[in-house]
């Protein structure tokens, strides 16, 4: 087990150490040298206070399923406060619900607009807390917040190197509906985000030249895994290299496998005779993610709840440099969300959760 001093991590003197495992619910590790994936985790989350607006395990069909829009600036605090993972040292590591936006309109309410009574709540000290790395309002899952300027400044660079060296740090799980044509490989296309019928959507782009490039084209790639599959369904590993809205939703639409929830992007997957094919992105219209009967009496849920399906997408593991630049980085670890474990379970792929970052 390796101890590291918060003085040593990126030279600041807040207290605390770096161990093999900072907590329960919460696994942090060294990486192996081919840190494409990362590890399990190993223990469920431990909230540390209940909230009246989490749905108890089992009472529905979208478990501990979270609805930001019900919530007031205080409950939303103690939701967060209850999904913190870990705090040491400037750090603060937290489980995100599936939902809540990030950022926002002003007077809207984001976990951006919240951080300084979070800040407050958790008594991080005079800094407030910023956000470093997080997931997009529909997918769940790690983010790291700081409250110190120059460590959160270290890690962004860290971060941006790694993707110039084409090395992954985030490892997202996702529920397909659909499973891929290969078990492995890289899923690369160019990307812009258009404004259709008033909505910003990600579309992609045939052959850009330089000139879409230059107008806001950009070329995105990602690594995928299939872990497991049952049901019509695959249980997926997937690791962004670039840094794109809705990259990863968009990638699996384009292998004809989109995430399972996924009410904006999946209708561009159309089906004549059991065969899929891509519809035109610029004339498909956002909608309800449809469903064939089958896969809704395997998930236990009607049409309407079908509508309601969350994104069955997560960042399960976030990687964290090292103490020096030679080091191994660690890894940060979050469990998925009960509604997700709920989904593999209905699927017969739960067994199959202890290879997710294998």
């Amino acid at each position: 087990m390796r101890t590291v001093r918060a003085r040593e991590m990126w030279g600041y003197s807040a207290l605390g150490r770096v161990s093999g495992c900072w907590r329960r619910g919460l696994g942090v590790s060294a990486a192996p040298k081919d840190s494409r994936f990362g590890t399990e985790a190993r223990h469920q989350l431990q909230p540390r206070s209940s909230s009246k607006r989490l749905v108890p395990l089992g009472d529905q069909p979208f478990p501990g399923l979270l609805r930001p829009k019900n919530l007031s600036r205080e409950e939303l605090v103690d939701v967060l406060r209850a999904a913190v993972v870990d705090e040491k040292g400037p750090l603060v590591t937290l489980n995100k619900p599936q939902g809540l936006p990030v950022t926002g309109k002003p007077g809207e309410l984001t976990l951006l607009s919240v951080l300084p009574e979070l800040s407050q709540s958790l008594g991080v000290g005079e800094r407030e807390l910023q956000v470093v790395q997080a997931p997009g309002k529909e997918t769940s899952g790690l983010v790291l917040l700081c409250s110190c300027p120059q460590t959160a400044s270290h890690l962004q660079k860290f971060y941006i190197h790694s993707r110039r060296a084409q090395r992954p740090t985030a490892t997202y799980c996702a529920v397909t509906d659909g499973i891929p044509a290969t078990s492995e490989g890289k899923i690369q296309a160019p990307l812009k985000l258009e404004h259709i019928d008033g909505v910003n959507l990600v579309v992609p782009v045939k052959s850009p030249s330089r000139k879409d490039i230059l107008e806001g084209v950009k070329r995105t790639s990602s690594h995928f895994r299939v872990v497991a599959t049952g049901s019509g369904c695959a249980l997926v590993q997937l690791q962004p290299l670039t840094v794109f809205p809705s990259q990863l939703q968009v990638h699996m639409v384009l292998q004809l496998c989109p995430v399972l929830g996924d009410h904006t992007y999946s209708a561009r997957v159309g089906t004549v005779l059991g065969q899929r094919f891509l519809l035109p992105a610029e004339s498909t219209k956002p909608s309800k993610q449809v469903l064939e009967e089958a896969l809704l009496r395997r998930l236990r849920v009607s049409p309407s709840q079908a509508a309601q399906l969350p994104l069955h997408l997560h960042l399960h593991c976030l990687l964290l440099p090292g103490t020096r630049s030679r080091d191994t980085p660690m890894k940060l670890l979050a469990p998925l969300p009960p509604y997700f474990s709920r989904t593999l379970q209905c699927l017969g792929l739960l067994q199959q959760q202890s290879s997710l970052c294998s």
